[in-house]
């Protein structure tokens, strides 16, 4: 084994903070190790390992090899880069041994700052019993790997920490309530609430922890609609005969009152397991999780199905009978993709008399290659036109669903939304409409930077100037549809994406009201709940800005 150093950084000074930057807040550090590796241009260093997130005044450990650096790097609370710099390995363990094993320097960071780092070498017993005495006084020794530790594997499921256990007396599982055999870690058991099931139940565990749901991270940001809320109700109760708790799965021990049975299931548990046992009073775990997974395995079927549907079905001529304004054609692309064209197709403006070469495109001149997400009416897939570098989001709508909801307006309302938006930077923008016997098909431009939604989640909060540049684009946006008459009433973070140069686009016109001028309301009651304003049904403009400061 190659000696390493024990490394700890600590007391970081950031020094006259400028101030474009203002002053540094809950800063801390990134450690990214380097190789030297040789390549075409010349040498170029290459991270392996992961970043490491030491925290301040905690040591980590890098082996010495020639070539390796050590890049550090501070950022503050918004995960914006302050200041940074880099250091050998190998020159800071010359360091430490001229310095009787360990050293202690102050590193000038870039732009500004400084950190104190502490450093150790260390020898491994093997690379020690190769030296002399002289060679190794007052040096640190390390027999093998250091305490390294394995700790048991955790299986994550609804919130549950389940991990493999010895089941040191008679368990029973509390999913299907069936005996839990074996001889050496029966089942699993969570680390938070002790539920205790078999590992062939791990799949059918359809209840909350308890103990850790409140404070989860998953919880707050990804809330699931299917939801079971129905208490128990417990009573202490003298059992006659032995009896098992239905949470943890071991016996009930005592003379009288030894647990509590609820009076409408009947379940039984301990005193302790009580505010452990989630709220599924009357409910067959078992059962229920076999339901679901059969729908879900349904809704797959389906999905499946439609797919192949889509990529079946030859093209139908549009014929909506509401005069609808045409969509800009596809002029950026090469009228050679799909052989299919026209170079006739009428007078045009007295300004613009040439002619213009549209392209008829279908599903066939497509290739589905996944899909980007659904909604209640169809879903969204990314397609590459073939012959070409081009993608697209291709939206497909069922007809049958569109006519069953009676949403034929809403449809064609995002139809000349989408035409529309062609003249504001900040809309999503369609290039061709087409149907099948069974579909209607937007498509438009595949804008891969994400949705707000997800940006959101990923830093937690944005900064002053990253949410003024969003706040006014959106603005643009919605005042340009307002100088149309048209009120957008779903502006929400999940309809904001980003395109490559992270720009905003509004999305998801389905909600949009036309011709809304003057003194005219709306007396519809749409949108999302969590964003839904308070003027709904009162007043036109005034919804658009409350969803903007949501």
């Amino acid at each position: 084994m190659s000696p390493f150093l024990r490394i700890g950084l600590s007391n970081y000074d950031s020094g006259p903070y400028l101030p474009s930057q203002g002053e540094v807040i809950n800063p801390y550090c990134a450690v990214m190790v380097k190789e030297a590796v040789e390549s075409e241009n010349g040498q170029v260093y290459v991270q392996k390992k992961p970043t490491m997130y030491p925290p301040w005044n905690s040591t980590f450990d890098a082996h010495i090899n020639n070539g390796r650096v050590m890049h550090i790097v501070v950022k503050d609370k918004s995960a914006e880069m302050v200041s940074e710099t880099t250091v050998e390995l190998k020159v800071l363990a010359e360091r430490c041994k001229k310095s009787n094993g360990k050293t202690e320097i102050w590193l000038e960071l870039k732009p500004q700052g400084r950190m104190l780092m502490n450093a150790r070498y260390f020898l491994e017993i093997s690379d020690a019993k190769d030296l002399s005495d002289c060679e190794t006084e007052g040096f640190f020794s390390l027999h093998q790997r250091r305490g390294a530790i394995k700790q048991a594997k955790i299986h994550d499921v609804k919130c549950h920490e389940f991990t493999a256990t010895f089941f040191p007396q008679p368990t029973f599982c509390s999913v299907c309530h069936e005996f839990v055999w074996g001889l050496n870690k029966q089942g699993y058991q969570c680390r938070q609430c002790n539920a205790a099931i078999h590992k062939k139940c791990i799949d059918k565990v359809i209840a909350k922890c308890t103990g850790s749901a409140i404070n989860s991270r998953e919880t707050m940001f990804h809330k699931e609609r299917f939801k079971i809320d129905m208490p128990h109700r417990f009573k202490v109760y003298n059992y006659k005969s032995p009896t098992f708790c239905e949470h943890c799965g071991t016996l009930l021990w005592g003379l009288a009152r030894q647990g509590l049975k609820c009076d409408a299931c009947g379940m039984n548990v301990h005193h302790k397991c009580q505010t452990k046992v989630a709220n599924l009073c009357g409910v067959n775990q078992k059962l229920m999780a076999e339901a679901l997974a059969m729908i879900e395995s349904t809704q797959q079927a389906r999905c499946q199905r439609d797919t192949e549907q889509i990529s079946r079905d030859g093209p139908l001529e549009i014929g909506f009978p509401v005069p609808v304004k045409e969509v800009t054609p596809l002029q950026a692309l090469p009228a050679s993709t799909t052989g299919k064209k026209e170079s006739d197709l009428g007078e045009q403006p007295q300004e613009q008399e040439e002619h213009q070469v549209q392209l008829k495109l279908t599903i066939e001149d497509f290739v589905l290659h996944k899909m980007l997400g659904k909604g209640s009416f169809g879903k969204v897939f990314l397609a590459e036109l073939k012959s070409t570098d081009q993608y697209f989001a291709v939206k497909a709508l069922k007809k049958d669903v569109v006519l069953m909801d009676d949403d034929v307006e809403c449809t064609m309302v995002e139809k000349r939304v989408l035409s529309l938006a062609w003249e504001h930077p900040f809309l999503t923008h369609v290039f061709c409409t087409f149907q099948t016997k069974e579909n209607l098909f937007f498509v438009m431009e595949y804008l891969n930077g994400g949705d707000l939604m997800f940006h959101i989640q990923s830093c937690h909060k944005f900064d002053l100037p990253r949410a003024t540049f969003y706040a006014a684009e959106i603005i643009c946006g919605l005042q340009f549809l307002h100088s149309k008459g048209i009120i957008y009433r779903d502006l929400k973070l999940d309809n904001v994406l980003l395109d490559n140069e992270g720009h905003i686009k509004i999305a998801d016109f389905g909600m949009c009201k036309e011709n809304m001028f003057g003194d005219a309301k709306t007396s519809t009651f749409c949108g999302t709940p969590d964003y839904i304003a308070p003027e709904v049904g009162t007043c036109w403009c005034l919804e658009d800005s409350w969803n903007l400061t949501c």
